[in-house]
């Protein structure tokens, strides 16, 4: 009876051990995982190399809660004359061709019951690489962050560690400056942020 008894334990605890272990795994965050694409496209030769402004592609950004896919025009403003006849480029040709729209997948496809919005974070001096990574660094863009409630709601209670200037928030690679706490109150304020409206309920379940 006590060999039983102790052997179900044993399991109680291996099953929330391995809960546990998978809950806070890339399995389940899919933190590191980069979905197909119907284009092989290279954040780290565009963004990085290339120096192409997130804006570019993602025209909403700035004005709408979704930051938008790029378009097979928007594809075709410099591959209309560059690269044309390559591999990579032929699914772009067709979505022309056939008038078809290409259809991205989602790299971070947060719950339908969360209401995030770009434009307000992009306002207050959130920049892309906070949520999204160091996009200039990715060949395949992969998820970069848990993004769940518990992560969101660190941010949303102190966002000053966040915040940089205006002309940075689009910058491909930014670091932190080693006195960010200073500026990042200073840049709190100058934004008109108030973090204790953050933590609302309603600000994230509308």
């Amino acid at each position: 009876m006590r060999a039983a008894i102790g052997l179900a334990g044993l399991l109680v605890i291996s099953a929330a051990g391995s809960a546990f272990a998978y809950y806070h795994s890339p399995w389940w965050t899919r933190v590191g995982f980069a979905p197909s694409q119907p284009v092989l496209f290279s954040h780290r030769h565009h963004a990085g190399e290339l120096r192409i402004d997130c804006r570019f592609c993602h025209s909403g950004v700035e004005t709408s809660a979704f930051a938008g896919m790029p378009s097979t025009q928007t594809c075709l403003t410099c591959h209309s004359q560059v690269f044309t006849q390559t591999a990579m480029l032929q699914p772009v040709m067709a979505s022309l061709a056939q008038n078809t729209p290409l259809r991205w997948n989602r790299v971070t496809d947060l719950p339908a019951y969360v209401y995030f919005d770009h434009s307000i974070h992009v306002a207050k001096g959130v920049g892309c690489t906070t949520c999204h990574g160091e996009v200039g660094d990715m060949a395949l863009a992969a998820k970069a962050e848990r993004l769940d409630m518990r992560w969101c709601i660190s941010c949303h209670r102190d966002p000053s560690l966040a915040l940089r200037p205006m002309d940075q928030v689009f910058a491909a690679a930014w670091t932190a400056p080693t006195d960010q706490n200073l500026r990042g109150q200073a840049l709190l304020a100058a934004y008109g942020i108030e973090p204790a409206h953050l933590t609302n309920c309603s600000t994230c379940h509308r």
